[in-house]
This record gives C-alpha cells, sequence and structure tokens, in this order.
C-alpha cells in the first residue's frame, strides 16, 4: 500500500497543474486597460466600427503617434473610440479592442476627431443617428475634423460641412455628389482644408492628410521628420491639394 501513496500524489500534482484556468467568459470580464491620456497635448480620437479599413485607421494613426516622439511641440494623445468596448471588426478582418465607447464612457475632451472610411459609410452607417450625433457633438468644439476615404459620407451626413469644400475616394466622387448635392466638392486632389475641415481621397494617401496637419500644426521641419521615420516622400508642394481660401 506504501507504494501507491507516492503515485497518487503525482497524478494529483500532474492534474491540478494541467488543469486550465478559468478564462473571462465575456469582455467585460477582461481588465481593461485605459490608454495614456497625457496633458498639455492634442487629445485625437479615431471613430472606429465593424468595417473600417485598415489603412485609414493606421495610416493616420501612425503619423499622429509618432508626434511623440518629437522634442518642443504639443504633441498627440491617440485612442480609439466605438459604440462598443466589445473587439471591432475591421474590413480586412483585424480585431481592434476599442478604447472608449462613446455611448456610455465619459470621454476626454476631443481636438481632432479621425474617420476612417468604413465598408458601410454610403450606406447603413448613414442611418446611425447614434453616431451622427456623436458627430456633431464633437464638432461644437473640436479644432479639426478629419475624414478619409468615404469618412467624408459622415461629416456630411452630419450636416457639419455646410459652406465647405471637401473630397473623399475619388471613385465615389459621383455618388457623393449626389447624396450631397449642395456641397461644394473638389477631384483631382488628394486632400481639401476648409476651415477646421480635413478630408482626404483616403487609401495610401491617407498618410499625406496626416503629414499636412501636422505640418499645418508643427512646421515643415516636423513634418518632414515624421514623414521620414515612416520613409515616406513627403513634400506638400508637389501633393495635389486644396487649401480653400
Amino acid at each position: 500500500m506504501n507504494k501507491i501513496y507516492p503515485i497518487l500524489l503525482i497524478l494529483t500534482l500532474f492534474y491540478s497543474c494541467n488543469t486550465p484556468k478559468e478564462q473571462p467568459k465575456t469582455i467585460a470580464d477582461l481588465k481593461r486597460i485605459a490608454p495614456e491620456i497625457s496633458p498639455d497635448r492634442y487629445n485625437v480620437a479615431f471613430l472606429i466600427m465593424d468595417g473600417t479599413f485598415n489603412t485609414e485607421l493606421t495610416a493616420p494613426f501612425d503619423i499622429f503617434q509618432h508626434t511623440k516622439y518629437r522634442e518642443n511641440i504639443k504633441a498627440m494623445n491617440t485612442f480609439t473610440v466605438a459604440n462598443t468596448l466589445d473587439p471591432i471588426t475591421t474590413f480586412e478582418g483585424m480585431r481592434l479592442l476599442p478604447d472608449f465607447d462613446y455611448t456610455k464612457d465619459q470621454l476626454p475632451q476631443i481636438d481632432i476627431l479621425v474617420i476612417p472610411s468604413a465598408e458601410h459609410h454610403l450606406d447603413t452607417d448613414l442611418k446611425d443617428t447614434v453616431m451622427l450625433d456623436f458627430v456633431r457633438k464633437i464638432d461644437s468644439s473640436a479644432l479639426f475634423m478629419t475624414s478619409h476615404c468615404d469618412g467624408a459620407f459622415v461629416l456630411a451626413k452630419a450636416d457639419v460641412l455646410k459652406g465647405k469644400t471637401s473630397t473623399t475616394f475619388p471613385s465615389d466622387i459621383k455618388a457623393y455628389r449626389k447624396m450631397f448635392p449642395s456641397l461644394k466638392v473638389a477631384d483631382s486632389v488628394l486632400f481639401v482644408h476648409d476651415g477646421k475641415y480635413i478630408t482626404s481621397a483616403g487609401g495610401a494617401k491617407s498618410f499625406e492628410a496626416a503629414l499636412y496637419l501636422c505640418e499645418h500644426l508643427y512646421g515643415k521641419e516636423v513634418a518632414d521628420a515624421l514623414a521620414k521615420g515612416l520613409v515616406i516622400d513627403w513634400n506638400l508642394q508637389e501633393t495635389p491639394h486644396l487649401i480653400a481660401e
């Protein structure tokens, strides 16, 4: 009988060490990690939803996030906002955890709102009254409202582009004009800056629109350094754009 006890002890240790720990059942069970919001910086919020396109999100996020590595400027805090804290799935399949739920959370003051393009920005997203009300609310106090690709449709539907010139994804210019016939629309440009609104053609050219805003805020030397750090050829004079008077 004495020989049995060591065997039982070994089996007990084996099963106890290999029993999987109880996993969180929902996102709400996970420990939430808030993004770093440093004082004395611009707060830049990225509005994301299912179907957001990767490039229109990651291009400006890369540019703006890298401002914190430049000296003697008012850098940017970058964070995402959505109508949920559950994972957001981009059009290309990337899964993202939003930093804030704009329907429930107390948000930091948003200085710059970025609206990347999403799969349904020409149809069902434009019926999301809660989202559109959020955009209008931010517009009332933000320093800049920006969009990439079809994100311009959201700004237009939120009715904040009255009297302003804007642009969108090149092949959607016709649909944009038809849906919003009273708006002034520019084509054959990569981005438009009118007042506090910066709208871009999107895609990889979202980098250019983000770099332009940095050059506008910080000057050419900083914008050139940001571009160099991401191996981007940046020259505002050689970039088709429109700055409205």
